[in-house]
């Protein structure tokens, strides 16, 4: 896991698989290109904090 994700407004609990995931859905290429590069963070990161996920969920 990438540091920050659980402060991401697109990592949710996924309920089928009890735990949580990302909901951007990306290709292999995507994700190796970013964790290969370790001073890029994730482009699709959006910062939330516990309010907004909370509302985002109800």
């Amino acid at each position: 896991m990438m540091s920050g994700c659980e402060f991401c407004m697109n990592y949710e609990y996924d309920e089928e698989y009890e735990c949580y995931s990302c909901i951007i859905d990306m290709d292999e290429d995507e994700i190796l290109r970013i964790y290969s590069d370790k001073r890029r963070g994730c482009p699709y990161f959006r910062m939330g904090d516990e309010y907004t996920i909370v509302r985002k969920q109800n």
